[in-house]
């Protein structure tokens, strides 16, 4: 509990910005906008696949470069919002996610959608960090901090259910373009709202040097790495270029690291990533997001291609995961969160959402979606929404006022860049094992039906030798929680907090309300 939420009930609390409601609506309205385009793309990516003309090998770019981008630049767009005003980084990050919006939707080729995804993730980078810091400075109340953030972290639950489904009908009814041009009246609203209605407190700002050398290393670092991956998948591991690319971001983020401890005002301070309950948090949730990531991927295809749903249909079906997700962040992970220590929460969720990933290895071209599907997607939501609601409460637990900012924009970046390596990853693994079986079976295949049917097969045959990797990557991330994450015992959860010098750039998470 924070020191705000410890007052004696007579004790009155600071009143906060009088336009606070106001704001929220547009904050959550552009909140709401950045996780609808994280779905709503996946649903619309093979019918955009097939009118550009983008390869198997390259489709994964359409979420890869957004990730990326997203996840290498968050801590960048934090400390630019810090450097020029929330409030107007918020704005140019909106006005700069609907230009990307509009020229994805008007790509006429692959790599105009490629710079228009990654455009959307520089400007969600932005965003992102700018909509949080200014909850932060607007509710400084804890009973308003916890329902104003439990309302945003909703709408980033059930935002995802929106995008699928709008995603579908888009689709299916309109065309794919769509599903970018609708970001623009979202952000259109968001913008003016905010522009009208946001004041930002005096001296909000943090004038302290950008860490530049920073900046490049770390986002050279993770570029280098996600093309390695990708790259493997067309060229193979021994390949010259994809061995240079790992070597090469190595080397980039070791330098990264090196100037972390040296310089004075790093973009980065390491005492953050060091600490062992934040550093096991941030390399769980990483892995789990990489097992996680390439199977929304997987399942699309697999009921589009495999099963010959509509895009409409494939929304619907996605549903029992994000009820899943909703169930277990709001009514377990929530509820529990004060009670029991974080990794009672943590190892056993990722434990119940890889059982859910293993049920999916039993994957055929003849499931049945009741039967397997269903059941699967149900304990994948629920393991993953137990898990992840004491994370982001626990990874920023005891950090200095100064760091809280920073803490919260780890847990992010751990997200996006494990979506990254993980749509490229398990991509490369899905591929190789589907040439391998189509090359090996294709020649018993006379007729044109057969060899259809091998062809399906193969794609099946690929994506569950790829969930079995994420089986043993969601274990992997259930044994680090119930080792490392030590902390957060019952009422142990604290929000980081103070006064004076750093308090602006403090990035509040939500208090449970009793």
């Amino acid at each position: 509990m924070s020191e705000t939420a410890r007052k004696a009930p007579g004790a009155v609390a600071p009143a906060g910005d009088a336009n606070r409601w106001k704001a929220l609506v547009f904050i959550a309205l552009a909140q709401l906008m950045v996780v609808l385009d994280a779905t709503i793309v996946n649903i619309a990516l093979p019918s955009a696949q097939t009118d550009l003309g983008i390869s198997d090998g390259n489709r994964q770019w359409v979420v890869t470069a957004y990730a990326l981008a997203f996840g290498g630049l968050l801590l960048f767009g934090g400390r630019i919002a810090d450097l020029w005003g929330r409030k107007r980084a918020f704005v140019l990050g909106l006005a700069g996610f609907a230009a990307a919006s509009a020229l994805g939707g008007a790509a006429t080729s692959g790599p105009i959608m490629f710079g228009a995804r990654a455009l959307q993730g520089v400007f969600g980078a932005l965003l992102a960090p700018a909509a949080l810091s200014l909850l932060a400075v607007m509710f400084t109340d804890a009973k308003e901090r916890a329902k104003a953030f439990g309302i945003y972290g909703a709408i980033a639950g059930g935002g995802g259910a929106v995008g699928l489904i709008l995603g579908g009908f888009l689709t299916e009814y309109l065309d794919w373009r769509w599903t970018f041009f609708v970001n623009i009246p979202f952000a259109v609203v968001a913008a003016l709202g905010a522009y009208f209605v946001v004041r930002e407190p005096e001296g909000g700002r943090n004038r302290s040097p950008l860490d530049i050398p920073g900046v490049i290393l770390s986002t050279l670092g993770l570029v280098a790495l996600v093309y390695g991956f990708t790259r493997a998948e067309s060229d193979g591991w021994s390949d010259a270029v994809t061995v240079s690319m790992f070597v090469a971001s190595v080397v980039l983020l070791l330098a990264f690291v090196v100037v972390e401890s040296r310089v004075r005002t790093p973009l980065l301070p390491l005492r953050v990533v060091t600490d062992r309950n934040r550093g096991g948090i941030y390399l769980s949730l990483g892995l789990a997001i990489i097992g996680m990531f390439g199977l929304f991927l997987f399942l699309t295809y697999y009921l589009q291609v495999v099963k010959g749903y509509s895009p409409v249909k494939t929304g619907f079906a996605f549903l029992p995961m994000i009820a899943g997700m909703i169930t277990g962040s709001t009514q377990i992970g929530t509820r529990l969160m004060t009670r029991v220590p974080a990794r009672l929460l943590m190892g056993p969720g990722f434990l119940v959402a890889g059982l859910g990933m293993l049920l999916l290895t039993q994957l055929a071209v003849d499931s049945s979606y009741t039967a397997l599907l269903l059941p699967a997607m149900l304990l994948l939501g629920l393991g993953m929404g137990t898990a992840f609601m004491p994370a982001m409460s626990l990874a920023t637990m005891g950090v200095e006022p100064r760091d809280a900012g920073v803490a919260s924009a780890m847990v992010n970046t751990s997200q996006q860049v494990g979506g990254a390596i993980g749509t490229a990853l398990l991509n490369t693994i899905a591929s190789s094992a589907t040439t391998s079986y189509v090359r090996d079976h294709i020649a018993r295949a006379t007729a044109k039906p057969q060899q259809k049917l091998v062809q399906l097969q193969g794609l099946v045959h690929g994506y569950t030798a790829a969930i079995w990797f994420a089986v043993g990557i969601l274990g992997l991330a259930s044994l680090i929680a119930f080792t490392f994450v030590n902390a957060g015992r019952p009422g142990s959860t604290t929000v980081a907090s103070g006064a004076g010098e750093g308090v602006e750039d403090e990035l509040p998470v939500p208090v449970v309300a009793h």
